[in-house]
Parts: structure tokens; sequence; C-alpha cells
């Protein structure tokens, strides 16, 4: 397995518990995700950053979802979206007790 990180950041200015009830359908939708392992949601309010690290099976998996997703951001009016990829060294994430699948 080649396992992908893939990091979403963009700028964001809701925050908190109805924020939170807000996305839970989205967070169910990204949960079905082809290929997705896992994601963490990340915010940061004092920045007005939000976004997410995902764990994905492979690359492919992890463009094909960055793809879409950026448009299904960018349907919402967020603009400045970052995406970063990164590969996973399995062996020394392990010993980490990193979550790699």
């Amino acid at each position: 397995m080649a396992a992908t990180v893939l990091i979403f950041d963009f700028p964001n200015s809701a925050f908190g518990p109805e924020r939170t009830e807000a996305l839970k359908p989205l967070a169910e939708d990204i949960a079905g995700q082809h290929g997705l392992l896992w994601k963490i949601w990340t915010e940061e309010p004092a920045a007005g950053r939000a976004g997410g690290v995902y764990l994905f099976e492979t690359r492919a998996a992890a463009e094909a979802y960055h793809a879409m997703h950026a448009q299904r951001l960018a349907a919402r009016g967020v603009t400045g979206i970052e995406a970063t990829y990164r590969g996973v060294n399995e062996v020394l994430s392990r010993i980490d007790r990193g979550p790699i699948g």
C-alpha cells in the first residue's frame, strides 16, 4: 500500500457547535469516500483557518478526492484553498503509533 496524506487548509470564519452540527452531513459523506482511511478535521479560529488531514490508501484516491472536494468547497464560496500531498513512511509511523491502517 502506498498511503498518501492529503492536507487541506483554507480561510474560514465560522467555528463552534453550530458549525460542527451543520457539517455532520458533510463528514458522513467524506467518511464514505473511496480510499479514505481517516480524516482529522482542523480548526484555528485565531488565524481564521480550517481544513483537514486525510489519509488515503493511494495517491490516486487522494488526487480524485482533492479534485472533487476543491470543487465542492469552491461551490460553497471557499477561496484560497491550499492542498498538499505527502507520502507515508509506514515503518517509522508504526513505531510512533501513527494510525496508518
